[in-house]
């Protein structure tokens, strides 16, 4: 525990809080507008004395509650917080559950890659949004309900990803980093029901899941080129590149084609005629 940092951090966050801000009247004349070491005690529930032997340094390994009440009563941001629990010699919480929220920042840039396929997925590689060329390149994927939108449940269960073609070299590498993340996932987020179902059924279901997945097989997603059978263009080998949002596990898949190529050609067409609405 750096218990000089984390006091230093405790009583310079105390300092940043006002009264008011936390619920609690003002009162009076004050020597700072911040919180007093009383008024921070009783948003947290412990001593008045523990929170000057903590900012003194003189008190040592404070538990994840407490450290937990601290943030809270100081309404440090998730980076605040991390940081305070580090200097406590403590890991930072991490969310339960796989997040799955498409965040403001993401969204914006979906709306400016209109010409360009991208598709969301969570930490688990269940599709979350897809913009139209996406769709168009893919397939449409709003008839997929639960895991049927899972890329390892629709690769190893349901005899793969429809339109795309791997070679045998392609496939190990692409199964390999799948059942790595999904193996990481599972450490980072052990109580998400949904995430060990998942695993559960890929395991029952998938003897070569199930082999992989014992094997404790260790990969990454790299940039990678597939090439996607379309029934309308024909084939398309495109450039795949997989994008994590820092915080929110958040996978950013866009497709790409190599500028002046046949590829590139297709792919131009498909945004014009492979977006427009139904019975255009």
């Amino acid at each position: 525990m750096t218990t000089e940092e984390f006091g230093r951090a405790l009583r310079r966050w105390r300092d940043r809080v006002r009264p008011e801000a936390a619920g609690l009247p003002a009162g009076g004349r004050r020597r700072a507008a911040g919180l007093r070491r009383e008024e921070l005690a009783r948003l947290t529930g412990i001593s008045v004395d523990y929170v000057t032997r903590l900012e003194q340094g003189r008190a040592t390994s404070p538990s994840a509650q407490v450290v937990t009440a601290l943030a809270r009563a100081l309404r440090l941001s998730e980076d605040e917080s991390a940081h305070l629990f580090r200097t406590a010699g403590l890991a930072p919480p991490r969310p339960e559950l796989v997040p799955a929220q498409i965040t403001p920042s993401v969204q914006r840039l979906l709306d400016r890659l209109a010409g360009t396929p991208v598709a969301v997925f969570d930490a688990s590689w269940t599709l979350l949004t897809a913009n139209a060329l996406h769709v168009a390149v893919s397939g449409d994927p709003s008839p997929l309900r639960g895991n049927e939108r899972n890329i390892a449940w629709q690769h190893f269960i349901n005899g793969g990803l429809g339109r795309v073609r791997y070679t045998p070299e392609q496939a190990i590498a692409f199964e390999t980093a799948l059942v790595a993340d999904l193996r990481t996932a599972s450490a980072r987020y052990p109580a998400d029901q949904r995430l060990r179902r998942l695993v559960a059924e890929l395991r029952t279901r998938s003897a070569h899941f199930a082999r992989l997945w014992d094997s404790g097989v260790v990969g990454t997603h790299r940039a990678a080129r597939k090439t996607i059978d379309h029934p309308q263009v024909g084939p398309m080998t495109l450039d795949c590149d997989v994008l994590t949002v820092a915080g929110s596990d958040l996978r950013i898949v866009p497709y790409t084609a190599e500028p002046d190529t046949e590829d590139a050609d297709r792919l131009a067409l498909l945004a014009v005629i492979g977006t427009q609405p139904l019975g255009a």
